[in-house]
């Protein structure tokens, strides 16, 4: 996997990016909406971690990907494919993906998306857990939370690159 972030880079990126994509797909199940502070936590762990750990010509390579999902996801949003904070996230994310190979990230957001949707109408079926979380607004939306999707592909991303380590 030449074309990956670094093994220990993404090590040290891990925890954090996993804190931030628990509280993505919660608040996108419960609310249906993803919090402007997530993208912006995610941000801030690029300007810090990234600027310490990360060449200082890839990272700036990494902000001008944000921009580009940035502007990508709002042409969809505006053309009604995407909401707003699923591209306000998924721009968030873009820069620890400067190191990826198009195709492996592209590949693996279609398995997330396709396990995360599974999962979530699976335990929607299951009465103790939706009797736990009845509130949670997915359940009955007719949209379904992308936040969950895009979270599971930055975290097996991340996951993905510690492999050499094994």
């Amino acid at each position: 996997m030449a074309d990956m972030i670094s093994p220990y880079i993404a090590l040290i990126f891990l925890p954090f990016c996993f804190a931030i994509a628990i509280w993505v797909s919660w608040s996108d199940m419960k609310f249906m909406k993803i919090p402007n502070k997530a993208g912006l936590a995610l941000l801030i762990l690029w300007l810090v971690l990234g600027l310490i750990l990360v060449p200082l010509k890839l990272w700036l390579w990494g902000w001008a990907l944000a921009a580009c999902v940035l502007v990508a996801g709002f042409i969809l949003n505006a053309g009604g494919a995407v909401g707003a904070g699923d591209a306000k996230f998924a721009a968030s994310m873009a820069p620890i993906f400067i190191h990826a190979d198009i195709r492996f990230v592209l590949g693996l957001y279609a398995a997330c998306l396709l396990g995360a949707f599974a999962a979530h109408r699976l335990a929607r079926l299951i009465p103790p857990f939706r009797a736990a979380t009845e509130d949670w607004q997915s359940w009955t939306h007719k949209d379904f939370p992308m936040g969950l999707a895009l979270s599971g592909t930055l975290i097996f991303y991340l996951l993905a690159a510690l492999l050499p380590l094994f």
